[in-house]
């Protein structure tokens, strides 16, 4: 009988959506009876049980199928990062500026030499110390929104990350030429397709943001659209952004950094995501926990320990130092610069582009990227947790794990 399907059932997008999602709230259910525990741990923990690397109930070919929600997931954590990072406000307070290069700066600098030192090419030493100096917004945005956290250090580090991710993506840009010719690419290839990637991501982002402002002006009456618009605008870009070869990542972030500085104090910064929001922070961390590989963390092991070692000590420490020096307290320096720690989307996406650009010489680059990924993002909702409670500003805005625990 030809209309019976064929058994067994193969994946398809809507499938990997629903066991991502409803693993997800399993996981995080499970992770709010512990009370210390930030709910992204319990994400990733399921992720890892029904992936690959587990019981593989999720396959490779699943992830793959799932990777279009990924990027939506991505572009919102992106795009409302971005909301965060005022340009013109910024250029009346130089230091998070001087912070951020010096803080990005160093870890570039402390991650290459480690890397050189342990024999890694040169080249890609370079890429990967790019890489790493991302940290993750959706972490931070989480877990701050889990614990209620709100006050200077909420609000500084949100600044700090969306630069650094900016400063990662200009770093990597600039090593792609030596990328390309190391990969026997002719010479317009290699100068012309970081510039072309770079400034056409950023002419997107500034017409799609452009387009956004100021259609939000003139529906200003009908607020209940506004949301609409945004998620419009961001599949917009993103679109775009994929349809020309551009980077999907990069624009949803420089979307958000161009509609705060257009738009200052008005409406669309201050658009509340809400409940909905929740369900692309679940399935990026269930598949993020799927994606981890854990006969590469063994093999990489001794190297990815150098490196993660290497950039936690490089960013807290700069972040310290620069911090006490600009007034703050030991423990807002301190939980300031534990908060740059976790790393995760940014990450992934450049080391994808690395090998989607030069498959061989990056083969070496995403095994170590991903491992120093899968450390950061198993470590970094706890020590995010614990960074808000070190501050003193969690429970600020009422939404915190207790309280729902509570209830």
């Amino acid at each position: 009988m030809e209309f019976l399907p064929v058994w067994p059932l193969e994946y398809n997008v809507q499938i990997a959506f629903g066991v991502l999602l409803f693993a997800g709230v399993l996981g995080g259910y499970l992770a709010h009876r512990i009370s210390w525990l930030p709910s992204i741990t319990g994400f990733m923990a399921v992720g890892l049980l029904i992936g690959p690397s587990g019981i593989n109930l999720v396959t490779h070919e699943a992830l793959d199928l799932a990777r279009a929600v990924i990027d939506i997931s991505l572009g919102l954590i992106l795009y409302r990062l971005g909301l965060s990072l005022d340009l013109r406000a910024m250029s009346h307070d130089p230091r998070l500026l001087v912070t951020s290069l010096l803080e990005s700066g160093t870890t570039f600098l402390a991650t290459f030499a480690v890397l050189v030192w342990l024999d890694l090419p040169p080249l890609l030493a370079g890429l990967a110390a790019a890489i790493v100096i991302s940290s993750s917004p959706a972490i931070l945005i989480h877990v701050a929104h889990e614990v209620g956290a709100a006050g200077p250090v909420t609000e500084r580090t949100k600044e700090l990350v969306a630069l650094n991710n900016l400063f990662s993506f200009f770093a990597f840009s600039a090593l792609l030429p030596a990328g390309h010719l190391a990969a026997a690419a002719d010479w317009a290839t290699a100068l012309f397709q970081p510039l072309y990637q770079l400034f056409g991501s950023l002419l997107v982002a500034v017409l799609v943001a452009l387009l956004l402002v100021q259609t939000a002006r003139r529906t200003r009456g009908a607020s209940q659209y506004r949301m609409a618009l945004i998620i419009g605008a961001l599949m917009l870009g993103i679109g775009i952004a994929k349809a020309l070869g551009l980077s999907a990542l990069f624009v949803p972030l420089a979307l958000g950094v161009v509609v705060r500085t257009l738009e200052g104090r008005e409406t669309l910064s201050d658009v509340e995501f809400g409940e909905a929001f929740e369900l692309f922070f679940i399935v990026l961390f269930v598949y993020a926990g799927a994606k981890i590989h854990v006969a590469e963390l063994a093999t990489l092991g001794g190297v990815t320990i150098a490196l993660v070692g290497a950039r936690i000590g490089a960013k807290w420490l700069t972040v310290y130092g620069m911090t006490r020096w600009q007034g703050a307290t030991p423990p807002q320096s301190a939980a300031t610069g534990l908060l740059l720690i976790p790393m995760a989307g940014l990450a992934i996406g450049l080391a994808q582009t690395a090998d989607s650009l030069f498959a061989l010489e990056a083969a070496q680059l995403n095994a170590i990227v991903l491992a120093s990924v899968a450390i950061l993002e198993t470590i970094g909702p706890p020590i995010a947790a614990y960074a808000f409670h070190l501050a003193g500003e969690t429970g600020k805005l009422g939404a915190g794990k207790v309280a729902r625990l509570e209830d």
